[in-house]
């Protein structure tokens, strides 16, 4: 968490009860992981978290509430993403090495955050606007990264399609693995190997060439 940490009632937390809801949402964190979204109930956060309902109240007026502020983190966590994404070399082998290093962090950050990532994808599928904007602030940034290395690429001969458009598609496909990377062992695909054919898509599509061997 950045900044000051407020209680529902808008009092500024001190440390102690900044730590509380920390460990609160750690707790939610945790249950996510086990167990579906609309299964969670309020008392079970806060007693694994070994304190009471009452308590948690005073930091969030709901479990939507706790998981719209995970999320947050999430998306502060993923805006680093898109430093993997610009201002890099995107020729060569040097340029594959790039694809596999975006591909690498972004199998990582989705690995690190699932649980709430899921329940972001639930929620923004079902229209929930609060978590379609949060989908847009985690991925956004690396999506306008890639966007823009692609429209460098297109001007010095690289694949003649809209950049912004291509990048979305290409997010798209890392997310579709990322989130399901059990339906994809299901088809018949290994984790190593599906690293290599996303770097290589990757490269494929932001430069129009084939990867170097």
């Amino acid at each position: 968490m950045t900044g000051q940490v407020r209680t529902v009632d808008g009092r500024v937390a001190g440390r102690r009860g900044q730590a509380t809801q920390q460990k609160l949402l750690d707790s939610l964190r945790e249950m996510l992981r086990t167990s579906p979204y609309r299964d969670v109930k309020v008392i079970d956060v806060a007693r694994l978290t070994g304190t009471s309902p009452a308590t948690f109240y005073q930091y969030f007026p709901d479990i939507e509430g706790a998981v719209l502020e995970i999320a947050e983190e999430a998306a502060r966590d993923g805006a680093a993403l898109s430093e993997l994404a610009s201002g890099k070399a995107w020729s060569g082998k040097t340029g594959y090495a790039t694809a596999e290093e975006l591909v690498s962090g972004f199998l990582s950050f989705w690995r690190k955050h699932e649980p709430i990532l899921r329940v972001v994808d639930l929620a923004a599928a079902e229209g929930d606007k609060r978590f379609n904007k949060l989908r847009l602030k985690i991925l956004g940034p690396v999506s306008t990264a890639l966007a823009a290395t692609i429209k460098e690429n297109k001007a010095k001969g690289g694949p003649d399609a809209n950049p912004a458009s291509l990048s979305a598609a290409l997010v798209s496909m890392l997310v579709s693995v990322a989130s399901n990377p059990k339906g994809a062992e299901s088809l018949g695909a290994k984790q190593r190997d599906l690293k290599t054919t996303l770097s290589t898509l990757l490269y494929l599509g932001v430069t129009g060439k084939k990867p170097p061997k």
